[in-house]
């Protein structure tokens, strides 16, 4: 880890960058029917509640729900302390929210995530069923599709933190920096990733160094893309969003903010 990493908590907003726009702006009557069609108008349009919270306090309702993105970061922050704690609550799980899941979804964070099956967002930040909306990829690895699903939870569903989520020991990243110094061409379309990370590896160091440093590198690359992005950027611009890069240790199941 480099000396500027911090935990992941709430601190200032990413700035906002660029003007172009490269999803377009959401016209009103495509955003009401997406939204309907989608996710549940109603749930959008009054805050509905996801049912009762038991005593046992392994639900909560959407009215309690993060809605900045300073509360959806110390969310996280809480969520992943429990989870390396060994003192997970497993909310949202319940009959009663399973059933009002079925109208519609009301997440907090966007977590964009490697595909490791050793990191599964839903454990590491200790959220239940309609809390997070992921995304993953190997290596965090961005295009259209994966855009466009960010750029979804985002201007529809109003999700107010997009989280990009890298790991100690990522597959991917190693593939790409082993790759890099052979030469040699990966199997189909894993050369794709590959060629995605290929601009973040770090030359600078050697061995399992290398590897390190350019998964930190990567995580950065990809938010600083993400913040660039024209309709986040106005997002982040008015107070609505942050957009923010941390990275998993499998070592300890700590999270720890690194843009």
């Amino acid at each position: 880890m480099n000396s500027e990493d911090t935990p992941l908590r709430p601190s200032g907003l990413p700035p906002a960058a660029a003007t172009r726009t490269r999803f377009g702006a959401a016209r009103p009557a495509r955003r009401g029917f997406l939204r309907a069609g989608l996710t549940g108008a109603a749930v959008l349009g009054t805050g509905v509640t996801l049912g009762a919270v038991p005593a046992s306090g392994a639900s909560r309702g959407t009215s309690r729900r993060p809605s900045t993105p300073q509360e959806a970061l110390r969310e996280l922050t809480a969520g992943n302390e429990r989870w390396r704690t060994y003192r997970e609550k497993h909310p949202d799980e319940t009959p009663a929210v399973r059933q009002t899941l079925t109208s519609g979804q009301h997440p907090f964070a966007v977590v964009l995530g490697c595909v490791d099956s050793r990191v599964p967002p839903e454990l590491v930040f200790d959220q239940g069923l309609g809390d997070l909306l992921t995304v993953r990829t190997a290596g965090e690895v961005l295009d259209e599709a994966v855009l466009g699903s960010i750029a979804y939870g985002v201007l529809e569903l109003e999700i107010p933190l997009v989280l990009v989520l890298g790991h100690q020991s990522c597959g991917a990243v190693r593939a790409a920096v082993e790759a890099d110094i052979s030469g040699e061409e990966l199997p189909a379309h894993i050369q794709y990733l590959a060629d995605q990370i290929a601009p973040n590896i770090d030359r600078a160091k050697e061995g399992d160094a290398r590897v390190d440093s350019t998964i930190d590198a990567n995580i950065r690359a990809v938010h600083a893309r993400l913040a660039a992005e024209p309709d986040l950027a106005a997002k982040v611009s008015a107070g609505q969003l942050a957009v923010v890069g941390a990275r998993y240790e499998l070592s300890d199941q700590h999270v720890h903010r690194l843009a």
